[in-house]
């Protein structure tokens, strides 16, 4: 296998679905000649936000900023009853600094968070400052049951290389001596459980690279080789994402900080495109603007940073009494927008086939999680049910698609305070 043919891209994916220090190993051995670059000691020199990923991340020609490939979300759960302790704080503190030491934030480095749940808050007697909006996860739809994820936190492993997240993960739980060649003098595992386990990846010729013999995806390959989706089309576009500063907390003892929605979405993408015309998937996806004007080229990337999807908001009504259709990003859009224009969400969403099922792991940062939940109602589309062709998941967007797995919501602490904060925001003991 050489670097960047399917078949080892398909081999690294499995590798990091796996886990564990077999996966690792076989990944250390298929692993590029490039030296994986190194963190640094200088701790203050890095973002005071823990979700100020933009910098280090790698962009596109018309500047869309691309995830790394390679992803594992770590849901964890305390070891004891009760609060932690100081020293506790203290260990994870330490094994956090390991992964700071050993990887530079980049794409060929590391980039991660940690975020803390409602529940873990609740092992506290004092609450969390009434201005952080932080509520226990729900359903979000009326015709969706999720498992609710009310693990203490959330660790969130990114890069393109796979060995870079799995290495990480054994260093976080004490499962190798060393991580890019630094000592790993400190883990969780004394602290820490892993509750769940769930990967993903993302970027141009993955989701066509593992479409086959998986749930969720008809016979015939039908995701286009270029799609970083398995729906088959572009999304995140720069001018259509929030900003980091937008989603940052701007005061109160976690100043610096954001929130985190997590949802893990099933797929069912037979009718997509067994059914589905290109036209149709437009204007299921963006709006019937889209697909009359013939705005989408293949995946979309002849769009470039923006979607247009703003132009099309004030005809949604109208779209669906003459189309008999609405667009999923054109329902969505109509809450995503505070009075200013500015978008509200930054979405960080990523594939997964996980127990051989097509999933979408959907993270969103936002100020607050009402945010979240006010975009998500306006993608139910219920509001334009009372027009006869538009039903509760049919003819509205895609939700005919997609299936909600799980939920979960966390608060991702600035990074001084990131090692198990109370809610009042006290930072961890010097290590």
């Amino acid at each position: 296998m050489f670097e960047g043919s399917p078949s080892r891209r398909e081999f690294l994916k499995a590798a990091v679905a796996t886990g564990g220090a077999a996966a690792l190993s076989a990944c250390l051995d298929n692993a590029p000649e490039a030296p994986v670059p190194s963190g640094t000691d200088d701790f203050d020199a890095l973002p005071a936000s823990q979700h100020a990923w933009n910098d280090a991340c790698q962009s596109d020609e018309y500047g869309n900023l691309e995830m790394p490939r390679h992803q594992i979300l770590l849901y964890v759960e305390l070891t004891r009853d009760g609060p932690p302790t100081a020293s506790d704080r203290s260990t994870v503190e330490a094994a956090f600094r390991v992964l700071d030491r050993a990887y530079e934030r980049s794409h060929e480095g590391l980039l991660w968070s940690v975020g803390y749940s409602p529940r873990y808050f609740e092992r506290f007697d004092d609450p969390l400052p009434a201005s952080i909006d932080l509520p226990e996860p729900r359903a979000l739809s009326p015709f969706e049951t999720p498992e609710f994820d009310r693990q203490d936190a959330l660790i969130h492993l990114a890069s393109d290389r796979a060995d870079v997240v799995l290495e990480a993960e054994q260093a976080l739980f004490g499962d190798v001596d060393t991580a890019n060649g630094i000592q790993v003098d400190a883990d969780l595992s004394g602290v820490f459980s892993v509750g769940s386990r769930r990967t993903g990846f993302v970027g141009a010729g993955l989701p066509a690279e593992h479409q086959s013999d998986i749930n969720g995806i008809p016979d015939g390959n039908p995701v286009p080789d270029e799609s970083p989706l398995f729906m088959g089309f572009k999304a995140g576009f720069a001018k259509n994402q929030a900003t980091e500063e937008y989603v940052t907390i701007s005061d109160g003892p976690f100043a610096g900080g954001t929130t985190k929605h997590v949802a893990t979405i099933r797929q069912r993408l037979a009718d997509w495109y067994d059914e589905e015309d290109q036209y149709h998937r437009v204007m299921k996806l963006f709006s019937p603007g889209h697909a009359e004007q013939g705005l989408v080229d293949g995946i979309g990337a002849n769009l470039g940073d923006d979607s247009g999807i703003d132009s099309m908001l004030d005809r949604i009504r109208d779209d669906a009494e003459q189309f008999g259709h609405v667009g999923h990003a054109q329902k969505a859009a109509r809450a995503n927008r505070d009075e200013d224009g500015n978008v509200k969400l930054l979405r960080r969403h990523f594939e997964s086939t996980d127990d051989g099922i097509a999933s979408l792991h959907f993270p969103s940062l936002q100020r607050g999680i009402s945010e979240f939940e006010a975009v998500r109602e306006a993608m139910n589309g219920t509001d334009l049910t009372d027009i006869p062709t538009i039903r509760q998941r049919v003819s509205n967007g895609i939700l005919e698609y997609l299936f909600v797995k799980h939920r979960g919501n966390f608060l991702v602490p600035p990074r001084r305070i990131r090692s198990v904060p109370t809610p009042a925001g006290d930072a961890p003991e010097d290590v």
